[in-house]
């Protein structure tokens, strides 16, 4: 078990790594350069022109990765893994719509912002229904730590869970605004899940989130460490927020996205408290800049010190959040 595991994590970093070669040449002839917020930082205008769209290459590695070593699960009648990815996908093709208007029309907004909503909230009930479809998601929710489990009406579980998978989605996404951090955050917390899921002998399952991490550690190492030679854009990162997503739910523990996620978690309440506080004093500033990494770097911390730090959080937490589930099963 542990060995296939290890092999779709290997196999996805070699294949991100030989793909993004490629990818990364298209997008420079694309002309696929990122444009910067003029309200950012202002040594981030040096980022301005940096390719763009580079989620494609992890996206890519981990679908071959999946479909190939999935294989013989999927003939026995094993799709978890397959749906987890596609959902994943439909997400990153959402990004990917809005990567490719921000390119063509040389600005930093792409879809506006009632059009994500509206596909992401789409694509989070098509998820759902699907689940439950397969008998792979229940109305029982797991309380961690307490060991419990809450029946909820289905109609509101559905609801509830519709929305916590749009906000996640928009928590990674809001993360991606440093090099490398993201990308590092998500490794961790795909390690997370594909340990778990493992230990709790739900093998096929944990073939996505293995061979996630492995592309997003190659897609680090190589494209994506300061100073980026690529960013994810928002097709990389509205695809990792549904990997995050889907596989919270998938192994029915969609509350163990609070610890695991905390750095998103983070990164939207800052933005939240800003606006609100921003408009409660009509025009002062909570934090320098919101989101959060932003207020930090204002502050003295460099890129690579972000990337650090949030990723050891982030893996801080993903212990005492196994901790809190480990007597499950």
């Amino acid at each position: 078990m542990e060995i296939i595991l290890l092999l779709a994590a290997l196999v996805s970093l070699i294949l991100t790594a030989v793909l993004g070669r490629f990818v990364l040449a298209e997008l420079r002839k694309l002309k696929a350069g990122q444009e910067i917020r003029k309200d950012g930082p202002a040594w981030h205008a040096g980022k301005a022109g940096t390719p763009t769209m580079g989620g494609i290459m992890f996206i890519l590695a981990t679908g071959i990765t999946v479909m190939v070593l999935g294989w013989q699960p999927m003939l026995e009648g094993k799709f978890d893994h397959l749906y987890g990815y596609l959902f994943a996908l439909i997400f990153g093709l959402i990004g990917f719509v809005d990567d490719y208007r921000k390119v063509r029309q040389h600005q930093n907004e792409g879809l506006t912002a009632k059009q994500k909503f509206v596909l992401q909230l789409a694509a989070a009930v098509l998820f759902l229904v699907l689940m439950r479809y397969e008998g792979l998601l229940t109305n029982e929710l797991y309380i961690p730590f307490l060991q419990v489990s809450v029946t909820i009406n289905w109609v509101v579980y559905l609801i509830f869970a519709a929305f916590v998978i749009v906000g996640c989605v928009n928590a990674v996404n809001l993360t991606d605004g440093v090099d490398g951090l993201a990308t590092g955050v998500t490794f961790v917390v795909m390690v997370f899940f594909a340990v778990t899921a493992a230990l709790w002998r739900m093998t096929t399952l944990a073939l996505f989130p293995a061979a996630l991490a492995g592309g997003l550690a190659a897609f680090f190492l190589l494209y994506n460490h300061h100073p980026a030679k690529v960013f994810m854009g928002d097709t990389g990162s509205l695809f990792l927020g549904g990997a995050v997503a889907a596989l919270a739910f998938a192994m029915d523990m969609p509350l163990i996205l609070i610890p695991v996620g905390i750095i998103y978690i983070a990164e939207t309440l800052s933005d939240i408290i800003q606006v609100v506080y921003f408009k409660a004093t009509h025009g002062k500033r909570f934090f320098k800049m919101a989101p959060l990494h932003h207020h930090l770097e204002l502050s003295g911390w460099s890129e690579k010190k972000l990337v650090m730090v949030f990723s050891g959080i982030t893996l801080v937490c993903c212990v005492v959040a196994y901790l809190g589930i480990a007597g499950r099963y």
